[in-house]
């Protein structure tokens, strides 16, 4: 079956056209993404040379995907709107509610029934509104995307920050918060900060224990993980073309983890094979007609400096497999400098678990490579070391690989196949023992690696590699084992050598499967009644915010000073959090419980202000809120960096948090705030961050003339009665302010919707 055929022709036959005009306009050649950046203008918004990094711009994205966890809000928002329909098409995918606990069939037929109230929900406002749905079992969302729908030069967003694995199929995919995908549902534009460029331009061939994960993992060390913020990182080159089409999706998901609004890959051979294989070749022949379209001018490519704001150059053929951790997937390590790297930071180097699969590796290339590993296993007198875990991508990838035996031979060595689905990616591992603590070290090919993130142990120290690489290291059982170097004992006392990896790009038999779990939806949806229980703890209709006073805010008491890395995990984690996403009430009771207060280095424990008492911050909030007195909350750099969640934008909205004040934001977290009607600010000066004390009551001033490019100023009353007055900066446009007076984006909407 091939989705939304026609609007890929409709878009094909004016890409040309539009291309045309954009590189006249600007009078110089064009990189992939500003061919296809031109090419989703909204209506009305002529080509010019917009300023990178400063202008908005509005565009009109072909689709919306939406995972269950983020899908709940964000329909439970697009159901306040009054629209009948969405007016592009859109998908909800089941795969974040699934724990890992047990195998793949068992853990499945549990999420089904502990699930049962939201999927019905999610299958009904689905139905209702014209979404296509993927039940549970069918696969993660970006895998299923990637088989389905992705397409070359085609603009998504979707409700998770690994949207971005699509730019392995040529997309400029964007993870946004549920407000953003309410607003492309409703048939509005949907603006974007205008990305700077970086290129990243490879040379060379992946070879031997080389995988595509190690260019992302490469890319993560020069980067950090806010080096590619508010920029689409585009590659290309001879290295570019050699890889896969799923090696390049695999590169394209983790650049969410170094902050990038998306990356992409320019049209070529391994995407039409891939889209062939998948069932699409009238995709494949309609980007073959317009294929320079598809991938960024050859001027560019041949003086990339000139054209990106940055450009990286990686020698593939000399590239050395990379392990990225702990505790951030950032802290590149080559696989050579391990044992040194280790002994240096004091790591456990026994592993206790490796586990491959995930959104960023379960392609048929990936669990094919892995397992030419583990077949040797028992070809070479070897036991494996550590507990192994399989997570496929999608039914048709287990289904294709247990067909071609592959799982058969994961079960030999006694690897664990769990669900199609995220289970420990994102925390969903009811993993036996976590609850103790303990100092350890695991192994996967997931993206990240924060405290806590797959677990729910903080002492759970997690890196992240290529699946070929943890495999090696599972059987090893051990973290400085170099499989390009190392030997291992068999059950003969011989020292034996691992054969490096291979597999298939594509399944020679081609894939198969009886039931992809793909829902369409009624035709007419109009008589579908949503079944939202008054009493529900997993589900809560949404009513709207309220408007600002149109006066500054005053007496504002600080709610948490957070110290360090404050990932949206910290502000709102996921795991057995995950059950509450549909009920906004309920899961605030998770705010900001992972972040670490600046003045007592202790989390979940802050001074409520009113009594003088230390309190956890969802319980001191609620007072604050009760007593109807507004609070703000404090942070340090890359605030909000990780996942796309809107909950954590949400839950402090609801609390009667009014500000978030930071050295500076991860784009996705920043716009989720504006979106719900709160203030966003950083400090003009970061050292002012030490100003701010534990008994302050804070007042913003300037509020009546709020203007895009204007500071605001913020009244620090320290309690000994003095006070001091500091600068903050803002990144609000015209129509960001409106929300905020409105109370949020989706007041706006509504207000538009009744006039109309």
């Amino acid at each position: 079956m091939v989705f939304d055929l026609d609007l890929i022709k409709k878009l094909y036959s004016e890409m040309p056209a539009k291309v045309d005009a954009a590189r006249k306009a600007l009078g110089r050649p064009l990189t992939l993404a500003e061919k296809i950046l031109f090419s989703h203008l909204w209506t009305g918004v002529e080509p010019v040379d917009f300023e990178r990094g400063k202008a908005y711009v509005d565009f009109a994205p072909d689709r919306v995907a939406m995972q269950d966890a983020t899908a709940q809000m964000a329909l439970l928002q697009f159901d306040t709107t009054g629209r009948k329909k969405v007016a592009v098409p859109s998908t909800v995918h089941c795969d974040h509610l699934i724990v890992a606990k047990t195998e793949g069939k068992q853990d499945l037929v549990k999420a089904v029934t502990d699930n049962e109230e939201v999927y019905n929900f999610l299958s009904s406002i689905s139905n209702k509104y014209g979404i296509g749905f993927w039940k549970p079992g069918a696969g993660i969302i970006h895998q299923v995307v990637l088989e389905n729908y992705a397409f070359p030069g085609g603009m998504m967003i979707g409700t998770d920050s690994h949207t971005v694995n699509a730019g392995g199929l040529g997309m400029v995919a964007i993870g946004v918060g549920g407000a953003d995908a309410c607003d492309v549902m409703a048939g509005l534009s949907w603006e974007l900060l205008m990305p700077k460029l970086i290129g990243v331009k490879l040379t060379g061939k992946l070879n031997g224990w080389t995988a595509p994960k190690d260019v992302i993992l490469k890319v993560a060390g020069i980067l950090t993980v806010k080096g590619g913020t508010n920029a689409i990182v585009e590659y290309f080159g001879e290295g570019a073309t050699s890889m896969s089409c799923t090696g390049k999706g695999t590169i394209c998901n983790m650049g969410a983890e170094i902050g990038a609004t998306t990356s992409t890959f320019g049209y070529d051979e391994s995407m039409s094979r891939y889209l062939k294989a998948t069932g699409r070749a009238e995709v494949a022949d309609a980007a073959d007609a317009i294929k320079d379209y598809l991938t960024g001018d050859a001027e560019v490519y041949a003086n990339p400096e000139k054209y990106f704001d940055k450009v990286i150059e990686i020698n593939l053929s000399e590239l050395e497999p990379h392990l990225n951790g702990p505790f951030t997937p950032d802290l590149a390590t080559p696989i050579s400098q391990m044992k040194e790297a280790a002994a240096k930071n004091g790591w456990p180097t026994k592993i206790e678990v490796g586990l491959i699969g995930s959104c960023t590796n379960s392609s048929y290339e990936d669990i094919s490579r892995a397992v030419s590993l583990a077949g040797q296993v028992s070809d070479k007198g070897l036991t494996l070391k550590s507990e192994f875990t399989i997570t496929p991508g999608s039914e048709l990838v287990r289904y294709t690989i247990e067909r071609d035996g592959y799982l058969s031979v994961f079960e030999k060595i006694g690897a664990t196949v769990f669900a199609n689905a995220c289970g420990p990616c994102i925390g969903m591992w009811d993993r036996v023992g976590a609850e103790k603590a303990e100092r350890n070290t695991i192994v996967h090919s997931f993206n990240r690696n924060f405290a806590k993130r797959a677990d729910g142990n903080p002492n759970t120290l997690a890196f992240v590699a290529s699946p070929e690489l943890v495999t090696a290291l599972a059987i090893a059982g051990d973290l400085t084992f170099n499989p390009l170097t190392d030997t291992l004992t068999n059950d003969k006392g011989e020292q034996v050598k691992l054969d490096p990896p291979s597999g298939d790009e594509l399944p020679t038999k081609g894939f198969a499967v009886e039931d992809a779990g793909y829902q369409a939806p009624a035709e007419d949806g109009s008589a579908v009644q949503l079944d939202v229980k008054p009493d529900s703890k997993r589900l809560q209709l949404l009513y709207p915010f309220s408007a600002w006073e149109g006066v500054d805010i005053k007496g504002l008491k600080l709610l948490i000073k957070a110290k360090g890395k404050c990932t949206t995990d910290h502000i709102s984690m996921a795991g057995p959090w995950l059950k509450f996403r549909g009920h906004l009430d309920n899961i605030s009771n998770n705010l900001l419980i992972g972040a670490t207060n600046f003045f007592n280095e202790k989390t979940d424990t802050v001074k409520n202000q009113l009594t003088g008492e230390y309190g956890t911050v969802p319980n001191t909030q609620r007072a604050y809120k009760a007593a109807g007195v507004g609070s703000i909350v404090v942070g340090d750099e890359n605030y909000g960096e990780g996942s796309s969640r809107e909950h954590a934008a949400m839950e402090p909205r609801h609390l009667g948090v009014r500000v978030v004040l930071v050295k500076s934001f991860a784009r996705i977290h920043e716009t989720n705030l504006k979106k719900q009607g709160m203030l966003a600010l950083t400090f003009a000066n970061k050292e002012d961050y030490d100003k701010i004390l534990e008994d302050d009551t804070i007042d913003v001033i300037g509020l009546t003339s709020f203007t895009p490019g204007v500071p605001l100023e913020l009244v620090l009353n320290h309690a000994d009665g003095s006070s001091e007055t500091i600068s903050v900066n803002h990144s609000y446009n015209a129509q960001q302010i409106e929300w905020f007076k409105a109370g949020g984006a989706l007041n706006v909407i509504r207000a538009e919707f009744a006039k109309a």
